[in-house]
C-alpha cells in the first residue's frame, strides 16, 4: 500500500448483463486502483454443499489484473445460504425475539460448530482456488461482525464456562454481582437463568463484555485461517461499523474494537453520515479518529462510504470530493465506494452506487474522476499521513453497556423496553464540541500514566471502570495531566456495582469534589458562570445533575446550578491535583459550554491539537507527510463561501500556488485547500 487506494465495492454476481470490460473502462478513467469482492457471496460460490463455482471471483481477478487494479478478497460468511440454514437450522442466530427466519444477512450464529465446520471449507476453498493470484492485494475477514443478539445454546453454555473459570465458586460469583436481590441468586452451575431476561446489570453486562470477546475470538479465527494463505506483501483486515442511527455515529456497542483489532495488519471501517445541507464532516471525523486509533496512530482503510446512496444522501456538487480529502486528513489511506453500481432489485435497490441504475455517467461518477486524478497526483505527499495529538478521549465499552442499563434521561426505563446508548449522545456531545473549534483527538480504552504522550484528557460518562484504572487517572493528573471528567465517572465498578463510597469515589481524591445526590433537570434550573472567562447565558444543564460540593477552598467553583432549591450547589468544578488539574463536570452543557470549559482547563498550555483559530464551518487539519512535511487541510462545510487567514508562508498543494503570510483564502461553498509550508 504504498499510495493513495481509491475504490469501490464490486459485484459481478449482482450484474445481469456483461459489463465487466465497460466497468474497468469507466473506472480507470476514474484512476480507482482497488476494487472490494465476494464479502456476500457464498450462495454464489457454493451453490450446494461441496460444490465450488469461482467463475465470477476468477473472471473478476483476471480482468482487474490486466487492467492493473487491485484486488481485495472477502471471506463470503456474513451472509450464509439457504441450503446450510436448510441441513442445520439451529444455525440461524436465537436472539431475546426468537429463533431469525432465514432471508437477511447476519442472521447465523457465529458459535454454532457447523456454521463453523462450513465457514472453515468455504474460506480455504476459496483461497486456496486464489491465494497466488497477482491481483490480491489484501483480505477483508467476515464483514461488519457483530453477535447479532446471540442467546442461543452454544453461547449459553460458553458463557457457563466463561463464569466457572472466573469465579472460583458460586458465592464469589453471586456476591459480585449481587445476586441475592430478588432471588436471583444462581444456587447450581447448570441453573443459570436466561440472560435475555435478567434483571441485574452486573449479570447483564457480564454477558456483554463475553459476547464482544465472542466477536474478537470469531474474527482472530478468521485471521488465521487467511494467513496460512496470504502473503508478507498482502494485508488482513476487516470492516468495522460504528453504533448505527441510520448513519454511522458512536462507539460500537457489540464489539470492542480495539481488541478486535489486534491481530489485523490494518484497521478497515464503514463511515456513513448525513449530507446535502446536513454535511458537517463530524462523523467522518469521528469514525477515523476511532479507527485511527485502535492501532494506535497507524493509517486506516475506509472500506465503505457513501457516494450517492440514500436520495437524501444524493450529494451537492464538491460534496465527494470533499468527503474524500475529509477522510484522507484524519489518516486514511483508503476511501472507497458501497458500491460501484447500483443494485436493480432487492433490499438495497434504492441505496445507489457511483453509478445510478442506468450505469451512465452521471455528475457524481464524474467529480469521482476528478478524486481519482487527484489522489494519483498526489499520493507521494498524502498516502502516510500522521498527526500527532496531545488530547485524547477515554472510551469504554463497558460504561457504554452499563449506562444503556441506567439512561440518566429515563431512570425508570426498563431495559428490555428500549436500548438507549444515551453514551454515545455524551460523548459525541463532547467530540463534536471539540471537532467544531478544531482540536484534533485521538481515543484510548486503557490508561497508563507512566507510558502517556497525551496531555489532555477527556473522560466521558466513565460509568463502569475498574479502581487500577481510576488511580491511573488520579495519577496521570498528580504528574502533570489535565482531565475533563464527566458526571456518572467513577460510578461503578467493572462489575457494575456501585461503590458505597462518597461520590465521585475514587476520584475526588484528584478532583476535590463530592455529590450524594443528583436530579434530573427541569426547566426550572439553568446554570450560571461565576467567572467572566465562561459565558453560559443561563442555558440549562441537560440529562442529569449531580449536586456537587467542593472539597477544598482551593477549588475554583465554575459553575453553579440557579435554581431556588439547587442553588447552594457546583455544577462544575475545576481542583488542583500535584502538578495536574482535573475539571469535573456534574451534568451535560451544551457543545458550545463545553469547548469554553475545555479552554479554560488548558488556558496556557500549548496544544498540537489546537489544529486552528477558525471555527465550524470551516474545519482545519494538520498532519505530517512520511517526508515530515506539514499539510495542512482546509474544509469547508457550508453553502456560503468562506475566509481563511494564512498564518505563515504557504504553498497550494493542488494548484502550486504561493501564499504569503496574512494572506486571505476564499472558499467556495463544499470546497478545500490543501496546504504545505
Amino acid at each position: 500500500m504504498s499510495k493513495l487506494l481509491y475504490g469501490v465495492a464490486y459485484y459481478d454476481e449482482y450484474i445481469s448483463e456483461e459489463r465487466l470490460d465497460k466497468d474497468i473502462e469507466m473506472m480507470k478513467k476514474a484512476n480507482i486502483n482497488v476494487v472490494r469482492i465476494a464479502e456476500s457471496t457464498w450462495s454464489t460460490l457454493e451453490p450446494e454443499e461441496g460444490v465450488f463455482n469461482f467463475h465470477h471471483i476468477d473472471r473478476v481477478l483476471d480482468a482487474m489484473h490486466d487492467a492493473g487494479i487491485g484486488v481485495i478478497i472477502g471471506t463470503p460468511t456474513y451472509a450464509i445460504p439457504h441450503w446450510l440454514a436448510k441441513k442445520f437450522p439451529d444455525i440461524l442466530v436465537t436472539t431475546p425475539d426468537g429463533q431469525e427466519t432465514y432471508g437477511h444477512r447476519q442472521i447465523m450464529d457465529i458459535m454454532n460448530p457447523d456454521f463453523l465446520h462450513h465457514a472453515k471449507i468455504v474460506i480455504n476453498s476459496l483461497l486456496k482456488h486464489i491465494h497466488l493470484h497477482p491481483a490480491i492485494i489484501g483480505y477483508q475477514v467476515d464483514n461488519e461482525t457483530k453477535h447479532y443478539n446471540n442467546v442461543g445454546k452454544y453461547i449459553k453454555s460458553a458463557f457457563k464456562n466463561y463464569l466457572q473459570e472466573k469465579f472460583q465458586d458460586l458465592d464469589e460469583l453471586n456476591n459480585t454481582f449481587g445476586l441475592n436481590y430478588w432471588s436471583n441468586r444462581i444456587c447450581s452451575w447448570d441453573d443459570i437463568p436466561p440472560i435475555e431476561g435478567t434483571i441485574n446489570a452486573s449479570l447483564g453486562n457480564e454477558f456483554a463484555r463475553f459476547r464482544r470477546e465472542v466477536v474478537k475470538d470469531y474474527l482472530d479465527w478468521q485471521v488465521a485461517l487467511v494467513k496460512n494463505y496470504s502473503n508478507s506483501h498482502q494485508f488482513v483486515t476487516q470492516n468495522f461499523d460504528l453504533e448505527w442511527r441510520g448513519y454511522s455515529f458512536g462507539l460500537q456497542p457489540a464489539v470492542d474494537h480495539f481488541a478486535a483489532a489486534e491481530k489485523m495488519d490494518v484497521t478497515g471501517i464503514d463511515i456513513y453520515h448525513p449530507s446535502q445541507d446536513k454535511l458537517t464532516g463530524r462523523e467522518i471525523s469521528f469514525g477515523g479518529d476511532m479507527a485511527r486509533s485502535t492501532k494506535k496512530g497507524e493509517n486506516y482503510l475506509v472500506l465503505e462510504t457513501q457516494a450517492q446512496g440514500f436520495a437524501k444522501w444524493t450529494p451537492f456538487p464538491g460534496q465527494l470530493r470533499l468527503q474524500a480529502f475529509s477522510h484522507i486528513a484524519s489518516g486514511a489511506k483508503m476511501v472507497a465506494y458501497w458500491h460501484w453500481h447500483s443494485i436493480h432489485n432487492s433490499y438495497e435497490t434504492y441505496w445507489k452506487g457511483l453509478l445510478s441504475h442506468d450505469f451512465s455517467e452521471n455528475s457524481t461518477y464524474l467529480e469521482s474522476t476528478q478524486i481519482g486524478k487527484e489522489f494519483s497526483e498526489l499520493s507521494h505527499q498524502l498516502e502516510s499521513l500522521r498527526v500527532d495529538n496531545d488530547v485524547a478521549i477515554y472510551v469504554s465499552n463497558d460504561s457504554l453497556e452499563a449506562l444503556s442499563w441506567f439512561p440518566p434521561d429515563e431512570p425508570q426505563l426498563n431495559i428490555k423496553e428500549k436500548r438507549n446508548y444515551i453514551y454515545n449522545d455524551i460523548l459525541r456531545t463532547f467530540y463534536d464540541s471539540l471537532y467544531d473549534q478544531n482540536i484534533s483527538v485521538d481515543f484510548i480504552n486503557h490508561l497508563d500514566s507512566n507510558d502517556c504522550k497525551y496531555k489532555v484528557l477527556i473522560i466521558p460518562a466513565l460509568y463502569a471502570i475498574s479502581t487500577e484504572q481510576l488511580e491511573q487517572i488520579n495519577k496521570f493528573v498528580h504528574q502533570g495531566g489535565r482531565i475533563i471528567v464527566g458526571f456518572k465517572s467513577g460510578f461503578c465498578d467493572e462489575n457494575i456495582q456501585v461503590r458505597s463510597t462518597t461520590q465521585p469515589a475514587i476520584l475526588s481524591q484528584s478532583c476535590q469534589v463530592s455529590y450524594s445526590q443528583f436530579v434530573i433537570p427541569t426547566e426550572n434550573t439553568q446554570l450560571e458562570s461565576t467567572t467572566s472567562d465562561i459565558k453560559c447565558c443561563d442555558e440549562s444543564p441537560k440529562l442529569w445533575m449531580e449536586l456537587l460540593t467542593s472539597l477544598s477552598a482551593d477549588n475554583e467553583i465554575l459553575l453553579k446550578y440557579k435554581h431556588k432549591y439547587w442553588d447552594k450547589y457546583a455544577a462544575a468544578t475545576l481542583s488542583k491535583f500535584g502538578s495536574g488539574q482535573a475539571l469535573y463536570l456534574g451534568c451535560l452543557p451544551s457543545k458550545e459550554l463545553f469547548y469554553q470549559l475545555f479552554t479554560y482547563l488548558v488556558k496556557g498550555l500549548p496544544l498540537r491539537s489546537n489544529q486552528s483559530s477558525s471555527e465550524f464551518p470551516i474545519i482545519v487539519k494538520s498532519l505530517i507527510n512520511k517526508n515530515g512535511n506539514n499539510i495542512q487541510f482546509v474544509f469547508n462545510y457550508s453553502n456560503n463561501t468562506v475566509k481563511f487567514h494564512v498564518d505563515s508562508k504557504k504553498k497550494d498543494v493542488i494548484t502550486s500556488s504561493y501564499y504569503d503570510s496574512g494572506s486571505q483564502l476564499l472558499i467556495q461553498p463544499w470546497d478545500l485547500k490543501i496546504l504545505t509550508d
